[in-house]
């Protein structure tokens, strides 16, 4: 076991050999020995050593511990049931192995035998933790039950009872059963009920959460539509807590509510089960203003009164009460605000929320008004004031911030927005002074100044300023110099180098943000989108690798998180669990990486090092089979993980993340059916064998046939939906969702090259039934699509042409189309490849037929089918044309390489001496990236162009 521990197997191995020499009944040892096996990936052995020991029902704890460690390896957590139900059976007063079989039914969700085994853990040793098990597993049931009047009707109310049986007989003991209780009320949407539990006795164990109760209770009353409860309970916390911001919108919710319904207080009674209750507007004004005027005698400053006065300002403006109830001008009350709160960098945020209370007409008098109460000094007559400490610097950054927001620099013209840009870059660079003592860890003071720079930059850039996109590079590399932990600098970088069309820099940048767990689903689509599209096919494996990783442990990860919520009586985490994993298992994100990665497997091996059959065989890809949950696809990507200061009406919006969701679902699909379709390729062949009864053979293949056709008719839906979408032209932000690669794959050709390529197959499938007599008519059409195939291919290689990079009036402009196209031209000549072999797999046994008969019969007057010459002629064709594509992606590597950057002469002399070392920096990585992209594809097209000689029939 020591070995084992220390990752030394094969000794473990060999211990454990030793012992069983000596006693060969010993079970354990079996099981260690079968846990190193497994480790040293022996798995088929590793497996019949653990079923020898597992059909023996071995009821020693040791090897059952080691016989789970196995299981669980093998990723078979279902074999654990087995082996602790024989144990249970033979064991049956064990508390420990019952514990270990409900567990085992909780990793495989087994709510029906989870509920028995905690009930007969119970009877064992009647402890509460044991009969709530029972009874969440129940409502296990009734959350993953198809249909919901079950659940209503029988899990809900079974579960309801036996919490209640526990009540009556005083046994509720913990916090989590109080807990489970109101859950069961709140599925079975009795509110009534779930409040009395929490208001009652029982509601007196919820202790472990700050304000568990009375956020209970106000969740109830909002059920119930109890307004006048809901606005006492807020407004007792809001004088107990004035900055709790959730219960502000509670209070102004529910006083509204009473107002439209013209509630009053009853007579002679308490207004309600909380106590007094607001009803008028009146009334919240007064409240609000007191609660001002209590914070100014505060000890430190609160945030929440003075922006619960903003918030009301807003709703009253809403229903439209103009006079707004001398609550004063939101300009004034944001001004004062900023006085207050200016130097916190929250203060930019909280104000975000309320500037569309500013008619647009103020927006520059508003900006002036904040910048004249920033004390800022001068050095001399016309240099930029600076400030003179953090505090100072902070309020202007916020003011900075807000010019943005409300489209001051937007409007500005070129020469406006290059001022702006040297001003906040020379405000950055003075504002590194106060981080000097930071850690590199920590984040400089005036990182953003920076990053607002690089902004406006890119305003200037999809204005067509060239140059622009080479500053923003050379400011952020700078940015990253000094910061080396800003991540908005490394997202931006990894957004800005992908559209210039080089992945290089981007892996290192995307693994030096270190993503950790969930992020791999919401940001990881920066990496997977670019790498694989660009030519990096190493670095898109390695992304898809850890993509992919995580997805496949979420599963596992999971059910240990489920079974430590069950041990220490969490219960409301458990379905949340579930959610989670479910929500993981259906995400877009996960759906694409499978698909391309296995698109990019083929691409790499398929009939290089291994046969096409092998790959998929490997795979075990399926042309009937589809694992997408299309139905229920999970858009888990954080499409504003990138700071952006943008107006609303330039921001990302819910349309733009709508479209961008409808666009990978449909690139998605093409993707999936095209994979699917290839995957097909190898079940047309014919077995070697002769065949027996034509019958069978035909049913079998030919049904095989039908699916193709079937996706190739899916397939085709999916590009004329994808086509309509593109007709909108829709233009995302800048930093919004990055587009597909749908556009380029329907312009370059490629697309229709695909298409006609599965058409083929189907053509030759019906040569291949009918055989040569009488087929004239369908070997003339094999051979016009052969001959309009080479033709599109042509045209796709045409739209590859040009130089990768130029200089033009001495700035760098990349052409990653280009690029782009060249990678489809490569994945659209291996499928070609594919289907050209199952074309020569049919052509090649009709030929020796025919050179037996020309034998027989002794004479050379045979002639030799149409199809032949039509197939030798395309092989010669398509050798021509890869060899040509390899020769030009030879000189685009002269070109990159012989590029002289270094007379680049950065015309913009605005450059200080040290951002043209960034300069060099980032062109060198864009040039040496694209030179790297161009190598990988080489590689990669000379290896197909050999699997092209071996296909001369």
């Amino acid at each position: 076991a020591d070995y084992l521990d220390n990752g030394n197997n094969k000794m473990a191995i060999q211990q454990a050999d030793k012992l069983l020499k000596k006693h060969k009944d010993l079970h354990c040892a079996k099981v260690l020995k079968a846990i190193g096996l497994q480790r040293t990936g022996k798995q088929d052995e590793a497996y019949a050593l653990a079923q020898e020991v597992a059909a023996l029902e071995p009821t020693d704890d040791n090897s059952l511990q080691a016989l789970t460690i196995l299981y669980r390896e093998m990723h078979r957590p279902e074999l654990v049931t087995k082996l602790y139900e024989a144990a249970v059976k033979k064991v049956p007063n064990s508390e420990e192995y019952h514990s270990h079989l409900f567990m085992a039914y909780a990793r495989v969700g087994e709510y029906k035998k989870m509920q028995q085994a905690g009930m007969a853990l119970y009877k064992i040793v009647p402890k509460n933790p044991y009969y709530f098990w029972s009874v969440m597993s129940l409502i296990m049931q009734s959350i993953s039950a198809q249909d919901e009047n079950l659940s209503k009707t029988m899990f809900l109310p079974l579960a309801e009872r036996m919490v209640e049986k526990m009540v009556k007989e005083d046994k509720i003991e913990a916090e989590a059963e109080v807990e489970l209780y109101y859950m069961i009320l709140e599925r079975l949407e009795k509110y009534k009920e779930a409040l009395d539990v929490v208001r009652g006795k029982l509601g007196e164990k919820l202790t472990s959460e700050l304000q568990s109760r009375e956020n209970k209770c106000m969740a109830m009353y909002k059920k119930l539509c109890r307004w006048p409860e809901c606005n006492a309970l807020s407004r007792r916390l809001l004088l107990k807590n004035s900055d709790d911001w959730q219960f502000y919108i509670t209070y102004f919710d529910s006083v509204f509510q009473l107002i439209d319904e013209a509630w009053t207080p009853p007579p002679e009674e308490e207004h309600s089960l909380e106590g007094e209750v607001h009803y008028s507007i009146e009334q919240a004004v007064t409240f609000i203003e007191e609660r001002i005027t209590e914070e100014s005698k505060s000890s430190r400053p609160l945030r929440g009164p003075y922006l619960a006065k903003l918030e009301l300002i807003r709703r009253l403006r809403y229903r439209g009460c103009n006079d707004e109830y001398k609550l004063g001008d939101p300009e004034e009350l944001m001004f004062q605000y900023f006085k207050k709160f200016g130097d916190k960098p929250c203060c930019f945020t909280d104000l975000k929320v309320f500037v569309d209370l500013l008619p647009s007409s103020q927006y520059t008098e508003f900006i002036t008004q904040l910048l004249e109460v920033i004390p800022l000094s001068a050095a001399a007559e016309n240099e930029i004031a600076l400030p003179a400490d953090i505090k100072a610097l902070q309020q202007h950054l916020c003011v900075v911030q807000l010019s943005r927001l409300l489209g001051i620099y937007h409007a500005m013209d070129k020469k406006q927005k290059l001022t702006v840009v040297r001003e906040l870059m020379l405000r950055y660079r003075h504002g590194l002074e106060f981080g000097k003592s930071c850690l590199k860890t920590e984040l400089q003071f005036s990182d953003y100044y920076c990053l607002l720079a690089v902004h406006v930059l890119l305003d200037l850039w999809l204005e067509g300023e060239e140059a622009a996109v080479w500053q923003c590079l050379t400011l952020l590399e700078e940015g990253l110099s000094h910061s080396p932990s800003n991540a908005q600098f490394k997202l931006l970088l990894i957004r800005i180098y992908c559209r210039l069309g080089a992945f290089e820099p981007v892996a290192e940048l995307y693994s030096s943000l270190d993503a950790k767990h969930i992020q791999h689903d919401t940001i990881g689509y920066l990496l997977t989108r670019y790498a694989g599209a660009l030519g990096h096919y190493a670095a898109a494996s390695q992304a898809c690798n850890f993509a992919l990783r995580f997805f496949h442990s979420n599963q596992k990860d999971t059910s240990e998180y489920i079974i430590q919520a069950y041990k220490y009586g969490a219960f409301e985490k458990i379905p949340e669990f579930i959610a989670f994993r479910n929500r993981l298992n259906s995400s877009l994100h996960f759906a694409q990486v499978r698909t391309e990665r296995m698109l990019l497997d083929l691409l790499l091996e398929a009939n290089i090092s291994t046969s096409l059959e092998e790959s998929i065989k490997s795979m075990s890809l399926s042309p009937e089979e589809d694992d997408i949950p299309w139905e229920d696809l999970r858009d888990n990507r954080d499409l504003s993980v990138l700071f952006s200061w943008d107006p609303k009406d330039r921001d990302i919006s819910e349309d733009h993340r709508k479209l961008s969701l409808e666009e990978e679902t449909i690139w998605l699909r093409i993707r999936s059916l095209t994979l699917r379709l290839i995957s097909g390729l190898p079940t047309l062949s014919h077995p070697v064998q002769p065949k027996n009864s034509e019958k069978t053979a035909e049913n079998g293949v030919s049904s095989k046939i039908d699916t193709i056709r079937s996706l190739l008719q899916q397939l085709e839906a999916a590009v004329e939906s994808g086509k309509k979408f593109l007709e909108q032209k829709i233009q995302y932000p800048v930093l919004g969702p990055p587009p597909t690669r749908m556009a380029g794959f329907f312009s370059n050709g490629s697309c229709q090259c695909q298409t006609s390529l599965f058409y083929l197959v189907s053509d030759i499938y019906e040569l291949d039934t009918n055989g040569l007599e009488d087929s004239a008519e369908i070997q003339e059409r094999i051979g016009n699509s052969l001959k309009s195939l080479v033709e599109r291919l042509t045209d796709l290689f045409n739209k590859c042409k040009g130089d990768l990079i130029e200089v033009r009036d001495g700035t760098l402009k990349t052409h990653p189309n280009l690029l782009e196209n060249l990678v489809f031209f490569v994945e659209t000549i291996s499928i070609t490849l594919w289907v050209s072999s199952y074309c020569d797999s049919v052509l090649r046994p009709f030929k020796s037929n025919l050179q037996k008969k020309k034998k027989k019969k002794k004479e050379g007057s045979l002639a030799m089918p149409a199809v032949f010459t039509h197939f030798l002629d395309y092989i010669t064709e398509l050798q021509t044309l890869t060899s040509n594509v390899i020769d030009h992606i030879k000189g685009l590597e002269i070109i990159l390489t012989a590029l002289k950057l270094e007379e680049l002469s950065l015309k913009d002399t605005l450059l200080l001496q040290e951002e043209k070392r960034f300069t060099k920096t980032v062109q060198g990585k864009v040039q040496s990236s694209y030179h790297h992209s161009v190598q990988e594809i080489g590689e990669l097209l000379k290896k197909r162009l050999d699997t092209i000689k071996k296909l001369k029939i």
